[in-house]
């Protein structure tokens, strides 16, 4: 195993600081308060999509049941990084660890593949309910939907665990290692190494490809059978529901491959490490804001929950 192999024996001697966003104060301010914002509307969508599954029965069908698993990863995934990106923005540059570092990515890579394994997941779920509608309950049984999500889960947590030890291999040189990012992502880690990265450069490349192309060329096949089947359908008011559902999810998707694939997919000559992190700031802060916004805004089912909940909470409030 590669996680044998972890050289966490430099831990004693080598340290990373994350770059800073801005050595003015009163941007530093604006910053803190601008992400403390984001992360607090993140943690509030996500929950109420959570619970509003959870506790309306009609909303206890596989589809629902895929949407509050990824607002739980949105969580995850954003509560591993944002914390500590808040506490770097004051004051002098804080170090974290070199096993610190490591957990970090290792967290960030499992939920953000996972993540990824679940939007594909979730298109598949659209196409056997558009494609197979009269077998769609014989099909996406709660055994099925369990198990894919155990799996997706599973893959992230193998890759996750390999690349991350393979990376953790490279010596760091120095004591003290300024990465320009605001989280221990891994392309910045590598630039950082003092040793030829070749071998581990194209293993990211095969995660990458993994994690994002398969699942976005399966997404694709998906929605080819999805429209095709769409496009039969006589009523324009049924047309119009279908790609209504369909448009939420596809949207998440592009934001989420397409912010990833520039930061992972990209040749190394053509990236900067200043794009990258502000790419970063996309997937995470505005992917996980807007996921509970577009699903809750563009689906009927949700917003009439959520309102229903509301109105209840409010008269028993009232009483």
């Amino acid at each position: 195993m590669l996680v044998g192999k972890l050289v966490f024996n430099q831990s004693d001697r080598t340290e990373f600081v994350f770059r800073v966003f801005t050595t003015a104060t009163e941007f530093q301010v604006l910053l803190f308060l601008l992400f403390l914002l984001l992360y607090l509307m993140i943690l509030c969508g996500n929950t109420a999509i959570i619970w509003v599954v959870c506790t309306r029965s009609t909303l206890r069908t596989p589809m629902y049941f895929f949407l509050s698993n990824l607002s739980f990863l949105e969580i995850c995934y954003t509560t591993v990084v944002v914390p500590l990106m808040l506490s770097n923005i004051f004051g002098a540059q804080r170090t974290i660890s070199l096993a610190g570092c490591g957990a970090q990515m290792f967290f960030f890579v499992t939920l953000g593949s996972t993540d990824c394994f679940l939007l594909a997941i979730t298109a598949y779920d659209r196409y056997v309910a558009i494609c197979h509608p009269l077998h769609y309950t014989l099909i996406m049984t709660r055994k099925l939907c369990a198990q894919m999500l155990v799996g997706a889960l599973g893959l992230a947590l193998f890759l996750a665990l390999q690349l991350t030890a393979l990376i953790f291999t490279l010596p760091f040189c120095g004591h003290r290692q300024e990465i320009n990012h605001f989280l221990c992502d891994v392309p910045p880690v590598l630039r950082l190494a003092c040793a030829d990265i070749h071998v581990h450069q194209a293993v990211l490349y095969v995660v990458s490809i993994l994690v994002l192309t398969i699942p976005f060329l399966l997404i694709c096949v998906s929605y080819v059978f999805i429209t095709c089947a769409i496009l039969r359908i006589h009523s324009a008011e049924g047309r119009r529901r279908a790609f209504s559902t369909c448009s939420s999810h596809l949207t998440v998707v592009l934001l989420q491959y397409g912010c990833c694939s520039l930061v992972y997919l990209r040749p190394r000559s053509s990236t900067s490490e200043d794009e990258d992190r502000q790419i970063a700031l996309v997937y995470t802060f505005v992917t996980p804001l807007l996921n509970p916004l577009i699903y809750t805004l563009r689906n009927k089912d949700v917003k009439d929950a959520l309102r229903n909940a509301i109105l209840r909470k409010a008269a028993s409030d009232a009483n």
